[in-house]
């Protein structure tokens, strides 16, 4: 389980410095575990956001999109079995009081040891975890000689579940509110209104329901920058089947959104699939797709067999039929009938995905030459989803140059993101550019007066050619399809 603490520090450091992200409420010195997107990384969220809900709705004619509401019935979280279930088993230190998700805890110590060491002991945990054994929990940790990284002991409380919903009031006045949640996730949204999408879209099975929105988790080991957060993003399809074909849809749904992750320029080698040893309650099949950050191989998506267990609890706490009838006819030549779908999700964290694309795109390059130390920061953003796509830099203040590219920015910024900077040295410059991740610099000279061409500078391998500026834009439109 090789990581790389260095080099996530520098990410971390460099997504303050370039307005990637922020701590909130850092002026009064931060609020644990929740964080700000800056300029930069507010459009490189933006972009992946809408690449990944193109995928999905506009390339697929059988999946819809919806936006539900945050705040839904309480009686929602009872039928979904989240206040029964959603519970991570944690354990106290009684010298520090500092609490533990147990599974990281384990995970945190396993880092410091050998791989195979580590892998044995993650295999037990496993184990434990899927038999809800608490007191083997205790014991493996005990046994394990793990310690509260602050209190230094192993002075450890009994294990036990721990909720992780956030709950709130709704009403004007206190006394007469009602409690409700902020939802732990979005897919609950999705089941509550399936016959509404169904019926007014004319849907027929099998179909999808996409959506993106916040999720609130009351985590109490939130950690690791953008990867585990309070308040978080989600991109959520349920795709809804006939009963008793669940197990091709799963493999169906596994391998297309793989080929999504490819399609973001990333080695299939950093990517793998992790089947889940404990499946949550209402799963049949579940696995993750997990890729290699600089922290190691973590989960940045789920693909999981949901059966029929929301559609069906919804029916019986609400009291509301939640049938499909489906006219296809089956083997016998009769039409299949009435029947609750079958439910297979595809499930990603947005926030997890953009630490993700960072990961991969974040390079250190030297530079130096004989006699000469040189060196960059550059992110290999692929250029679909880079924060700004073309910056547009003339050479000088003076002699018509500005406006010339005032001209092509005008010309482009309805297209794409563009950036228009006159200050510094052309150099420098260039290196602002590639530490945000901009493909495409053009650079507005004093021959463009005499011939119409300008110098295109391309980040990755930093060629610089002089083309056309009417063909400007056409060049980086095709490079963003």
């Amino acid at each position: 389980m090789a990581t790389d603490s260095n080099k996530f520090q520098a990410i971390i450091s460099h997504c303050k410095e370039y307005g990637f992200i922020f701590q909130s409420s850092e002026i009064y010195d931060g609020l644990s575990a929740v964080y700000d997107y800056g300029q930069n990384g507010s459009e490189l969220k933006k972009n992946i956001r809408d690449y990944w809900w193109k995928s999905m709705t506009q390339m697929h004619e059988n999946i819809v999109g919806i936006d539900a509401a945050i705040f839904m019935h309480p009686t929602t979280w009872k039928a979904s079995g989240h206040v029964d279930n959603f519970s991570d088993p944690m354990i106290d230190n009684k010298d520090s009081q500092k609490r533990y998700r147990v599974d990281h805890l384990i995970e945190a110590h396993v880092e410091t040891l050998p791989k195979e060491e580590g892998d044995k002991l993650l295999a037990k945990m496993d184990q434990l975890l899927a038999k809800e054994d608490f007191g083997g929990l205790k014991q493996l940790i005990e046994d394990s000689k793990i310690k509260c990284t602050v209190s230094g002991t192993s002075n450890w409380t009994d294990v036990r579940q721990f909720n992780l919903m956030f709950s709130t009031q709704l009403g004007s006045v206190s006394e007469e509110a009602s409690e409700i949640y902020l939802r732990p996730e979005t897919a609950q949204g999705i089941f509550v209104n399936f016959l509404n999408v169904q019926k007014t879209g004319r849907l027929r099975i099998p179909f999808g329901i996409a959506q993106v929105g916040k999720a609130f988790r009351n985590e109490i080991v939130a950690r690791q920058f953008i990867f585990r957060m309070r308040e978080f993003e989600q991109m959520e399809m349920q795709f809804f089947i006939r009963p008793g074909t669940q197990k091709e849809w799963y493999e169906y749904w596994k391998a297309e959104r793989m080929k999504w992750h490819l399609s973001l320029g990333i080695p299939a080698e950093r990517y793998r699939f992790h089947d889940h040893v404990k499946l949550a309650h209402y799963a049949d099949a579940a696995c993750d797709i997990e890729y290699d950050f600089p922290i190691g191989f973590k989960e940045v998506e789920g693909i999981h067999s949901r059966t029929d267990f929301d559609l069906r609890n919804h029916q019986e706490y609400s009291k509301k039929k939640m049938q499909y009838f489906d006219n296809d006819l089956d083997e016998s030549g009769k039409p299949y009938g009435n029947y609750i779908p079958y439910v297979i999700e595809t499930s990603i964290g947005l926030d997890r995905t953009v630490m993700m694309v960072l990961s991969q795109a974040f390079e250190e390059e030297d530079l130096s030459t004989e006699g000469k130390p040189d060196s960059r920061v550059i992110l290999k953003f692929p250029p679909r989803i880079a924060p700004v796509k073309l910056a547009i830099l003339p050479l000088v203040k003076k002699d018509g140059l500005p406006e010339i590219a005032r001209e092509l920015m005008n010309e482009c910024k309805t297209a794409f993101r563009c950036f228009y900077e006159e200050k510094d040295a052309i150099g420098k410059r260039y290196r602002r550019q590639d530490a945000i991740g901009t493909p495409f610099c053009v650079t507005i000279d004093h021959q463009t007066k005499e011939d119409g061409t300008v110098t295109i500078r391309y980040r990755d391998s930093m060629k610089q050619e002089r083309i056309s500026l009417k063909a400007v834009k056409e060049l980086v439109d095709k490079a963003i399809l």
